[in-house]
């Protein structure tokens, strides 16, 4: 019985793990709804502040994703980038050293891990607003065996 309640609990720890990173991804989209909904609410909105802050969440991803198609010049698309990588590689440290301060007693390893953490995050926000798959061929046609 004991052994349900730990695996359980790795369950559970994996779940939250999961979410946080994901959230970490999409760091920028999350923070617009928040702050619109928290302004909304406290302008007097009431419960239709959470409306707003979702539909600037997904007004914020839905633009920069659009921003991302119809732009051509690369400066400009890797700027368009950077809005969304950077917070997310900022959210995914902070996550990464929010959990690796409670297993890993030394400094220099935590830095580490939540540095790797950061890029992880960063890459992963980066092949997401790029739409791109990070591997496979890019043309379409499967490479023979």
């Amino acid at each position: 019985m004991i052994f349900i309640g730990i695996f359980l609990s790795m369950a559970t720890i994996a779940f939250f793990c999961w979410l946080l990173f994901t959230l970490a991804v999409f760091a920028l989209p999350l923070f617009a709804g928040i702050t619109a909904g928290t302004w909304a609410y406290d302008t007097g909105a009431g419960w239709l502040g959470v409306v707003v802050g979702l539909a600037a969440a997904g007004l914020t991803c839905a633009l920069g994703q659009f921003l991302f198609t119809i732009v051509r010049p690369i400066w400009a698309r890797l700027l368009i980038a950077a809005m969304f990588v950077v917070p997310a590689a900022a959210a995914g440290f902070h996550a990464t050293h929010g959990i690796v301060k409670h297993t890993i007693p030394f400094q220099t390893w935590q830095m580490v891990f939540s540095i790797l953490g950061a890029g992880v995050v960063g890459i992963v926000a980066f092949v997401r607003i790029t739409g791109r798959k990070a591997f496979g061929p890019s043309d379409g046609h499967s490479s023979p065996p």
